[in-house]
């Protein structure tokens, strides 16, 4: 695209050295510059991108813009703005042809839930015919193309592209997580939504936001500026849902179980093999069998049902899709080697997504429940103690362990789990190397026991001061469970 055309619409102070340039690709991240690039210098929380205009620019950009007035010399355009983080998000739509105008666009907000939503909506959308491209925590599909996430929600440039990828796919809808950090951010900017979803709101990310209310700020970003034409999704049973819920100008869908909703669920049964019950919705009745476990479940379930009744999708589809959907990478997922226990592993790595699953197991388990968690290092550590609080009170064996301490002492991080933990020390250990905690835990269990490896999920690294080392929970597990004695089986 040209320069002249690319920055027809973007708001700026000033330019400098404007040419008609053909402008190759657009980037923030100037080691990612190449020939004919537009770099974006941003100021960020640990870095400022300005430092590394003269990189950028040796690299080939032809263009820059920047929100700091520096001397460049006459070799590369310069486009000075207000926002930098804006202007990024701007150009990025405009150099993919704002790919998201020809997409429908569903959003999923929240501190819990946003995967497992978006892979059921996924699933119902694909058996109702229409394929869609899903971006998120796990892995960005896009049609026949797998990619790992490097965040839950990309940067523009990159988010902008995967959209177009999308529509290249010939996806009718787009399926996206939208984190807090991207909405405060700027990342979505220039989308719009034609669904957006909350799934709830509890602690997690104070290492950024200042407090809750500026942390659910972020979040009702999404909802503030929605057509009036779009749905707003909304758990009317989470207290930060129902303050959402006073301020929607759009249209709005409800759900819930303990309130009035308009999606709501009705004759819960919860069991280890998953879940049934009955859907009122403003269309009708609609009958959900689930092989996923657990009350937090039934709430991701009503969430996709809501999206699935704004999109007037057929309730066979609906019905259909929630049952075919039978595991959620890293999310409550069964690991069944033969073992005469279950084992989950689940990626509750905040007080509220570890109380969750050990509630919905507490319900169903035959038998004590053994848990191995830890804590990330250089995060909110106020969650520390209130997570050992949760597995004290709802566990019955705990194995505090290693999980990302990047630059923080591990013990350190242990000593603030067991703040929360306290008391007798005969329900709980402390087994810093997480492949060594996790054999201990599966050599205790006996038969119905239920062994929880929480916090990490789908990762597969666990990252230190110096170094990021290739680890799995789920290859830990199946390794271990091999070399036990026979009468685990």
């Amino acid at each position: 695209m040209r320069l002249k055309k690319l920055i027809e619409d973007l708001d700026y102070r000033r330019l400098e050295n404007i040419s008609d340039c053909r402008i190759k690709g657009i980037s923030s991240h100037s080691a990612k510059v190449g020939p004919g690039y537009l770099f974006v210098a941003i100021k960020g929380e640990k870095s400022d991108g300005h430092r590394f205009l003269k990189q950028a620019v040796d690299k080939g950009a032809r263009a820059v813009i920047i929100q700091k007035d520096l001397s460049l010399g006459n070799k590369v355009a310069k486009i000075l703005v207000k926002d930098s983080r804006a202007s990024l998000a701007d150009v990025s739509a405009a150099f993919f042809a704002h790919p998201a105008k020809k997409l429908k666009v569903l959003g999923i907000t929240g501190t819990n839930g946003k995967t497992s939503v978006s892979y059921l909506i996924e699933k119902i959308l694909r058996l109702a015919g229409n394929p869609c491209g899903v971006i998120g925590t796990i892995n960005y599909r896009l049609g026949r193309k797998n990619y790992p996430a490097s965040n839950t929600t990309p940067s523009p440039d990159m988010l902008q592209s995967l959209l177009r990828q999308t529509l290249l796919a010939k996806a009718r809808y787009a399926v996206m997580e939208v984190s807090s950090h991207a909405l405060s951010q700027d990342r979505v900017r220039k989308i719009d939504f034609s669904s957006a979803i909350f799934t709830n709101l509890s602690r997690e990310h104070l290492d950024y936001h200042a407090n809750m209310k500026d942390y659910f700020s972020s979040k009702a970003c999404l909802f503030k500026d929605l057509n009036p034409n779009a749905w707003a999704i909304v758990n009317s049973d989470d207290i930060w849902g129902r303050r959402l819920i006073k301020n929607i100008k759009s249209r709005l869908l409800t759900f819930g179980i303990e309130r009035p909703a308009q999606i709501q669920a009705r004759d819960l049964k919860l069991t280890m093999k998953g879940s049934s019950f009955t859907v009122l919705t403003p269309r009708g009745e609609v009958k959900i069998k689930s092989p996923l476990i657990g009350r937090h479940n039934v709430y991701n379930i009503l969430a996709a049902i809501g999206a699935a009744v704004a999109e007037d999708i057929d309730f066979s589809h609906i019905a259909q899709g929630v049952r075919r959907l039978d595991t959620v990478c890293g999310r409550l997922e069964r690991i069944d080697c033969g073992q005469s226990f279950p084992v989950f592993v689940d990626y509750a790595h905040t007080q509220d997504g570890l109380e969750k699953i050990l509630k919905a197991l507490r319900q169903i388990s035959k038998n004590r429940i053994i848990l191995v968690f830890g804590c990330g290092g250089d995060r909110d550590k106020s969650k520390r103690p209130a997570m050992g609080r949760v597995a004290k009170e709802l566990s019955d064996f705990t194995i505090v362990t290693s999980d990302n301490p990047r630059s923080e002492d591990p013990e350190r991080i242990a000593c603030d789990i067991l703040r929360g933990l306290g008391g007798k020390t005969n329900n709980y250990k402390v087994v810093l190397d997480r492949f060594k905690a996790i054999r201990e835990a599966l050599s205790l269990a006996g038969e119905k026991d239920t062994v929880v490896i929480a916090g990490k999920g789908h990762e597969s690294s666990l990252v230190f001061a110096d170094k990021t080392v290739p680890f799995s929970d789920h290859k830990a597990i199946r390794k271990i469970l091999r070399c036990l004695p026979s009468k685990k089986y």
